[in-house]
C-alpha cells in the first residue's frame, strides 16, 4: 500500500469497544496484551486509532489522559503509542502524534519515551526533562523495616487521597483515582497522627504486580508502602521510579528488584511537570503520566 493512501486513512476516537483490538495491536508489536491497563486508559482517557483498510483491526493507536479542569486541562499524558508491525516505518506514528499535538492546542503534554520512540518525539518538539528506571523482582526483607504505619485504604479515605494527590501531582486526577479501587488488587495508605501521608496501589499486569501510583511524604514512607504491598502479593513486583529518588532505587535493588530499562520523561509546551516531584516516586503507569 502506498504512503499517500496511508496518509489519507482517517484517525478516529477509540472507545471501550476497541479494547480487544488495542490489546491485539499490543501483541502484534511484541508487547504484552495488557487488556486490564487498556481498559483503564480507554475509560479515563481518550484513545485515537487508525483502522486497517483491509478490515484487519487497528494499525495504529495511542491514548491521551488529561488532568485538571475538564474545560481547560492543565496537562495531557500520551501513552501506548503503537503501530502495527506490517505498517512500521511508514509515517503513521508521526501522523498520529502530530494529530494529538495539534488537537491538544495550548494544553501542555508529557510522555515517557522508549529509546526507539525518543527520536520521533524530539523531532516533534518534545524536550527531555528526566528519566524513570523500571525495576522488577521480589522484595527480600533485609534489615530493619521502615517505622511507618500502613493499612488498606477504605472508601472513606478517598477524599484525603484525592487532596494529597492533587497537592503532589499538581493537578486534579479525581477521574483516575476514583477508578483505582476497581483497578488495583491492593490500595494502601500510610498514616501518621491520623493524617494520610502517602498512598500506593498494586495492580495486575501479566505475571507481575505493578506498584503505582506511589505518592509519599518521604523515602521511608515510600519504602513502607512498597514493603506492605509486597507482603500482600504472590507475584514479582514491577515499578518505574523517578531516578532522582536515588535512595529508594538503591534500597529496592538491594532487596531484590533488578533494573530492567529506562524511560525518558519528556514534555511539550511546558519546561517542567507541575507538582512536587520529591513526593512523587512512581506513576500509576508510564502510559498515563
Amino acid at each position: 500500500m502506498s504512503t499517500p493512501t496511508l496518509s489519507a486513512l482517517p484517525i478516529r476516537r477509540l472507545t471501550l469497544r476497541d479494547l480487544t483490538a488495542c490489546a491485539d495491536l499490543s501483541q502484534d508489536r511484541g508487547w504484552p496484551r495488557e487488556d486490564h491497563k487498556w481498559g483503564l486508559l480507554l475509560s479515563a482517557g481518550t484513545g485515537y486509532g487508525i483502522d486497517d483498510p483491509d478490515g484487519d483491526g487497528l494499525i495504529a493507536a495511542c491514548v491521551v489522559t488529561e488532568y485538571g479542569p475538564q474545560e481547560r486541562p492543565g496537562l495531557g499524558a500520551i501513552g501506548m503509542v503503537l503501530i502495527a508491525e506490517r505498517y512500521a516505518r511508514k509515517g503513521l506514528g508521526r501522523r498520529l502524534m502530530r494529530y494529538v499535538v495539534e488537537g491538544a492546542g495550548t494544553t501542555p503534554l508529557t510522555l515517557h519515551a522508549t529509546p526507539s520512540g525518543r527520536p520521533l518525539y524530539e523531532q516533534l518538539g518534545f524536550k527531555t526533562i528526566g528519566r524513570a528506571e523500571m525495576v522488577r523482582g521480589r522484595i527480600t526483607p533485609d534489615g530493619p523495616l521502615p517505622d511507618v504505619a500502613t493499612r488498606p485504604a477504605t472508601a472513606e479515605d478517598l477524599p484525603a487521597i484525592v487532596r494529597l494527590d492533587t497537592e503532589v501531582f499538581g493537578l486534579d486526577r479525581t477521574h483516575v483515582l476514583t477508578r483505582l479501587p476497581a483497578f488495583v488488587d491492593q490500595l494502601r495508605v500510610a498514616e501518621a497522627d491520623g493524617t494520610i501521608t502517602g498512598y500506593a496501589g498494586a495492580w495486575p499486569n501479566m505475571e507481575t504486580h505493578v506498584i503505582g501510583p506511589l505518592i509519599a511524604r518521604d523515602t521511608e514512607t515510600a519504602k513502607a508502602l512498597i514493603v506492605s504491598l509486597a507482603a500482600g502479593s504472590d507475584r514479582p513486583l514491577r515499578t518505574d521510579i523517578d531516578v532522582r529518588h536515588e535512595e529508594l532505587l538503591a534500597w529496592v535493588k538491594e532487596r531484590g528488584l533488578a533494573p530492567i530499562a529506562f524511560n525518558t520523561v519528556m514534555t511539550y509546551g511546558v519546561p517542567e511537570l507541575p507538582g512536587d516531584w520529591t513526593r512523587r516516586f512512581a506513576p500509576l503507569t508510564v502510559a498515563a503520566g
